[in-house]
């Protein structure tokens, strides 16, 4: 009975145990991920802190990953850091995060856009037809310093 006891106690802080990566969170609030993405120049080249739920992670170097708004799912940002820097766990996927950084514009030619999107498919094990893509592209991404994952 005890064994069983131990076991589910330990299930239970796993359950709840938070990850904590970079360098420590210094903002008090996060940001709402739709309200930046509103008016993303308002933030651009600030340090911003966003919370959401993990959507995707590199699978290659654990570099990157995805957090959508909890509010609004079309809503999605990227958290972006060097390789080595942070790495985020390969199975975050689904667990909440809370993610600080600055948020930066993107720029990108119509072949690197290809190579961008290429790279990531290959990451990811999708399909991708470098056809579809027309033209270049600017986004906005979190160039990530520190980032806290829980469970839930």
């Amino acid at each position: 009975m005890t064994s069983r006891i131990l076991l589910l106690a330990l299930t239970s802080a796993s359950v709840w145990a938070e990850s904590k990566l970079g360098k420590p969170l210094k903002l008090s609030q996060p940001s709402a991920i739709h309200e930046i993405l509103a008016t993303p120049a308002d933030f651009a080249g600030k340090t911003v802190q966003v919370k959401g739920k993990i959507t995707e992670v590199c699978q290659a170097m654990g570099c990157w990953m995805a957090l959508v708004d909890p509010t609004d799912s079309s809503k999605t940002i990227r958290i972006n850091v060097e390789d080595g820097e942070i790495v985020f766990p390969k199975d975050s996927a689904g667990k909440t995060a809370i993610a600080e950084g600055v948020l930066t514009k993107q720029e990108l030619t119509r072949e690197q856009v290809i190579a961008k999107a290429k790279h990531e498919a290959e990451e990811q094990g999708r399909k991708f037809d470098a056809k579809q893509v027309k033209q270049g592209a600017s986004y906005y991404e979190i160039r990530g310093t520190g980032a806290v994952i829980s469970g839930s």
